[in-house]
């Protein structure tokens, strides 16, 4: 079992947190996807290529924006996507999310992390191929197909640029489950 840190967003954070995402689509590295048919596997299955994101059994701790609250309390980390929310009450002077010098998820290290997902299936998909339960599934809340695939097709299009949806990339489709009390930092 391999552990690897991945970056998620605030709002993708508090889906994990809430239960309502379970999985997560990453862009295939282009040379890779260069050897995909169109049912997204291997022709004459000459290439042997894993996920670089890991395995089924493999472990993602989520990489999120943060900050450790200082001198007064030592111990405590912060974590802007449920801030001041996840503060446990007996802390005083909790001070306003705009005051806290928030470091971002990419410096996140491995003790910081408060989240620990392990995967379950790993598949390889074209981006636009996404259906309701998967966007579902990814976190996006909705009340019809179109609304959950066009708020869906939003979040990919403000994280990974203008034309990125219309090109319809390869994707890695990571699903996951949460590890409660992996010994690590505590939300």
């Amino acid at each position: 079992m391999t552990e690897r840190g991945m970056i998620f967003n605030g709002e993708m954070v508090r889906a994990i947190l809430d239960g309502r995402k379970t999985q997560t689509r990453r862009p295939v590295n282009p040379s890779t996807a260069n050897l995909l048919d169109l049912q997204g596997q291997y022709p004459h299955k000459k290439y042997n290529i894993s996920c670089p994101f890991g395995a089924v059994g493999d472990r993602i701790w989520v990489r999120e924006t943060w900050a450790e609250a200082g001198a007064s309390a030592p111990d405590l980390k912060l974590y802007r996507a449920n801030y001041p929310a996840h503060v446990p009450t007996h802390y005083e002077n909790v001070p306003p999310a705009e005051d806290v010098r928030w470091t971002p998820s990419i410096h996140m290290p491995r003790w910081a992390s408060r989240i620990l997902l392990e995967i379950t299936v790993v598949r390889v998909e074209q981006l636009n191929d996404i259906s309701e339960e998967d966007a579902r599934s990814e976190g996006i809340s909705g009340s019809s197909t179109r609304d959950l695939k066009e708020a869906y097709a939003a979040l990919w299009l403000s994280i990974y640029g203008s034309d990125s949806w219309r090109a319809n990339p390869w994707v890695w489709v990571i699903e996951f489950k949460r590890i409660e009390g992996d010994g690590h930092a505590t939300d």
